[in-house]
C-alpha cells in the first residue's frame, strides 16, 4: 500500500465527536450501526498500519546511518 495516500479518518472523527455528545449529555451508552463502525474500524486498521510501517522505516534508515557522529561541545557560559 502506498504511504502517500490520505487517510480517510473521518469516521474516526465521527466517532469522537458522538463520545463527545455522549459524555456532555451524561449518557451511560453509546450505540452505533453496525455501518459506521466498520467504517471506523477500518480507518484504524489503515492509520495503525500505517504508523507501524513509518517505524519500521524509520528503525531501517537509523541502522543504516549508524555511523553517524554527532559531536556536542559544552562550555561553562559566562556567569
Amino acid at each position: 500500500m502506498p504511504t502517500n495516500v490520505p487517510i480517510n479518518t473521518g469516521p474516526i472523527q465521527n466517532f469522537i465527536q458522538q463520545v463527545k455528545g455522549a459524555d456532555l449529555s451524561n449518557q451511560k451508552e453509546l450505540k452505533i450501526p453496525l455501518s459506521d463502525a466498520k467504517q471506523l474500524t477500518y480507518s484504524l486498521a489503515t492509520v495503525l498500519a500505517r504508523l507501524a510501517g513509518d517505524y519500521e522505516g524509520l528503525i531501517a534508515q537509523k541502522d543504516s546511518n549508524q555511523t553517524e557522529a554527532i559531536e556536542v561541545k559544552v562550555d561553562g557560559g559566562n556567569l
